[in-house]
């Protein structure tokens, strides 16, 4: 799971579609991170396999139905994750989280590969069976409270992910690594990871990997978090 240095980040709702293993393991995962979770499943006894002491709330119910999402607090939740059983259910439950909820942080586990290439064309993350690991998903939900990916022995360089503003889209990375004093090591889109060049732009939900000195890190984050200065 995570390595490093986690970043503080302020305590928020998420909701998550399935609790199977990876849904319960999330659960767990962000309670015990002090955020608020609640979960849904269809079958009441799948919630038997969170832990004792979680401390969140469980609903009974389809994850894409409107009264099910809006008692698991659908209204005020930062993110969204649908991992349950089912491809059909997963990137349903998704698009309604994400049209009719507004939820920023979406992501969906897709069993098929083919499809799931799909989705994330339609904007839509998704984590395919080959990536089904906690962590990759609360990368996706939580970008901005990620920990570091890789540190080199003498702790003065880490590969990390930092959350990019949308004001960023259509900028240059050129510009965002002269503005916030990173380099940019490489880029996932459309879930596949891609090295920029000098005239890549930042495109809406790009994931953006860095290079950084850690002690400039809450400085780089908050250019970032705040859009390129204007001129």
């Amino acid at each position: 799971m995570w390595t490093g240095r986690r970043v503080a980040f302020a305590n928020v709702h998420v909701v998550i579609m399935g609790c199977g293993r990876v849904g319960s393991a999330l659960a767990h995962t962000l309670d015990q991170a002090g955020h608020s979770v609640a979960v849904i499943d269809q079958v009441a006894a799948s919630f038997a396999k969170l832990h004792p002491d979680f401390s969140g709330l469980t609903v009974t119910g389809i994850g894409f139905d409107r009264d099910t999402l809006l008692k698991s607090g659908i209204e005020r939740a930062h993110a969204f994750a649908a991992v349950s059983s089912g491809d059909n259910s997963n990137i349903l439950a998704a698009r309604v989280a994400r049209e009719t909820f507004s939820v920023d942080n979406v992501v969906a586990r897709i069993y098929d590969p083919r499809r799931a290439e799909v989705y994330q064309r339609l904007g839509i993350p998704t984590v395919a069976s080959v990536a089904w690991q906690t962590d990759q998903i609360l990368r996706r939900i939580l970008p901005e409270s990620v920990g570091d990916e890789w540190r080199d022995g003498s702790g003065k360089v880490a590969l990390t992910q930092i959350h990019v503003a949308e004001a960023w889209v259509g900028h240059r990375i050129t510009r965002l690594e002269k503005e916030s004093g990173v380099r940019v090591a490489f880029l996932t889109r459309y879930g596949e990871g891609m090295l920029p060049v000098a005239d890549t732009v930042v495109q809406a939900d790009d994931i953006v990997h860095v290079l950084i000195d850690p002690s400039r890190r809450e400085a780089a984050a908050a250019v970032l978090a705040s859009g390129p200065e204007s001129h």
